[in-house]
């Protein structure tokens, strides 16, 4: 890496990242993130009762669709093919927290780090909104990216 903002010009202002020149390559981004909760959402989650239905479910076609509706949120993010988009839970009773991963891949000219990141923080939201009456306190942390791979930048795993 040079250091270098990638979306902002020579003048200083905001810009979408030229990638006409780009070589196509297949890029792989994995994003996760917590959503930590009450007794009662948590075991909602986990017998499948919660009032709203299958909150997983749910959350996972809405982290799904975010991922692919990118950049419709983000500004200077390309629209992109993405070829696959994949959503995960983890459930951990003992700090009654769901854990959410989502995996995103598209063969092209720039990463998907951004679908992936969006597609976990939706979900998220997703369950917050569907539990949010047995819990208005649920916190959402450590979204982050956890790997990713392809593109001019290569490698990249995260230390955390």
């Amino acid at each position: 890496m040079d250091g270098k903002l990638t979306h902002i010009d020579e003048n200083g202002h905001a810009s979408m990242v030229d990638v006409t020149d780009k070589a196509e390559t297949q890029s792989i981004a994995v994003a996760a993130g917590s959503i930590r909760m009450n007794k009662a959402a948590f075991e909602a989650i986990q017998k499948g009762t919660a009032e709203k239905g299958d909150v997983l479910g749910v959350a996972r076609v809405a982290g799904i669709r975010a991922a692919k509706k990118t950049a419709e949120l983000i500004p200077l993010c390309h629209p992109l093919m993405l070829t696959k988009i994949g959503v995960d839970f983890m459930l951990h009773s003992e700090t009654m927290t769901v854990e959410a991963t989502c995996t995103a891949k598209l063969t092209g000219r720039t990463g998907v780090e951004m679908e992936a990141l969006t597609g976990v923080s939706v979900a998220l939201l997703t369950i917050y909104d569907m539990c949010k009456a047995l819990d208005k306190g649920m916190i959402m942390t450590d979204i982050h990216l956890v790997e990713k791979s392809g593109g001019k930048s290569g490698h990249f795993q995260n230390r955390i």
